[in-house]
This record gives C-alpha cells, structure tokens and sequence, in this order.
C-alpha cells in the first residue's frame, strides 16, 4: 500500500492513535505534516520518521483555535505544495454526568473533537480537489456508536464526526476524494490508562477477541483507507474494536 508521494496532515499527533498513525504513514511512503499542542513530543516523533527515512514537519497546533487551523494548514501546504491526505485525531475527554457536566467542559469537547475537524477539512479540501485526489480519516469511537455514561459531551462529538464523514463522502465523491471514519474500541492509549486496571478489566469481558486493542491495530486500518486499495469505500464506519460492537 505505497503511499509515496503523498502529503498527510495528522493532528493530535504527538502521542497515542496520532503518533502511531503517522509512523505508520510514513512507514508506506507518505511526507507528513504533524501537529500537536506538544511540540517536545512532535519533534521527537518528526526525528524518529527521518531517522527511518521518512520525510515529517512538526507544526504546533491547538486545533480548539481556528486562526491556527487556517494558519498552520496554509504553511503546510505552502512547505509540501498540497496536503490530499487528512487524519483528524485530535481529541479530548471531560468526562462527568450530564446533570453535572459544566457548559464549558461540552463546548471545549465539541469545540475539539467535531469543529475542528469541519474546520481542518474545510482548508484542506481545495488542494484535494484542484488535483481531484483525497483521503479524509476521522477518528470517531465506538462510544460515538454506542454511548458511554459521563461522556455524553464526548459521545456527541464522536457521533457527529460519523454524520460528518458520511456528508462530506457525498459531497466530494465526484472528485475522486474519499472521506470514512475508523472507530477504535478500548485502545491502550495515554487516554484510556488513567482509568485504571479495574476499568480495563471490566472493558475486556465486552470485548470477543479478549483484549485491548493498540495504537497500530488503528493505524493499519487508517494506512488501508488512505491507499488506493480503498479508492471504493466512502462515507464508511470502519470498527476497530476487537468485536466490542457489531452491526
């Protein structure tokens, strides 16, 4: 699945489903754009694509922002000359009860995990279609499927990342630009193991094939749905969830 000669744009890259995502893009040929809050980290993942060979560029960026959406995005694309591969991973928590949860931990979740997304894919989407070739990734959840008590402000946003994903599919499909979703179960993630091991252990009994998923299991669906081998498939939901749910 040679992906060589193509410039992705990955965010919240500089830890987790991000990062192995962009090492596994790289690792099939792709140039990557990383961006990040962490700029520490995101050098430190640009120096381990190069080492391998690979070609990457740190741009930090708090994807709750959109000056720097539109900023960043347009040094990528001035450095690289297009960006046709997008991964919007970028994602927090503020997990609390509906009853409790305060309007600024919802805003800052949609704000994060959905709008930004919208906001990505809306300065993206002019290169893609001037050479009529893209690849739009969103990273939704199975709880955007499902939902989860105390996430209702983070299962919102995941489920309407879906709703997103099938309307751009629609709307770009014509132009050869492919836009699907990859929804992760329990993944062993910096996110998930502050919930601790009786939480984790509660999750594998829900979960057929017996475990926690990882960060590559993610990132080789995402580096098939960027590759041409998935030039067919829009507007999908690919499950990454070890059987969690199914349907």
């Amino acid at each position: 699945m040679s992906l060589s000669g193509h410039i992705a744009f990955v965010t919240g890259a500089s830890q987790g489903i991000g990062r192995t995502c962009a090492l596994r893009l790289a690792k099939d040929g792709a140039a990557l754009a990383v961006a990040a809050r962490n700029q520490e980290k995101l050098h430190e993942l640009v120096s381990e694509i190069t080492a391998a060979g690979g070609q990457a560029t740190a741009f930090p960026l708090d994807v709750a922002d959109e000056e720097q959406i539109k900023s960043v995005v347009k040094a990528a694309t001035a450095q690289f000359g297009k960006i046709d591969i997008l991964v919007n991973n970028a994602g927090i928590t503020r997990d609390q009860l509906v009853m409790r949860m305060k309007r600024a931990d919802w805003d800052a979740v949609l704000q994060t995990n959905l709008t930004s997304a919208y906001l990505c894919v809306q300065q993206v989407i002019s290169s893609m279609l001037k050479q009529r070739w893209g690849r739009i990734i969103n990273i939704t959840s199975v709880f955007g499927q499902m939902g989860q008590a105390g996430q209702a402000n983070y299962a919102a946003s995941k489920a309407g990342l879906i709703g997103l994903t099938m309307a751009i599919a629609r709307e770009v499909g014509s132009r050869n630009i492919t836009c699907n979703a990859v929804a992760p179960g329990f993944i062993e993630t910096p996110m998930t193991t502050v919930l601790g091991e009786e939480f984790k252990q509660t999750a594998v009994k829900q979960i057929p094939l017996g475990r926690v998923g990882s960060p590559d299991d993610v990132a080789a669906a995402v580096a098939f749905l960027a590759s041409d081998e998935a030039s067919y498939i829009t507007g999908h939901v690919l499950n990454v969830n070890g059987g969690m749910l199914m349907g």
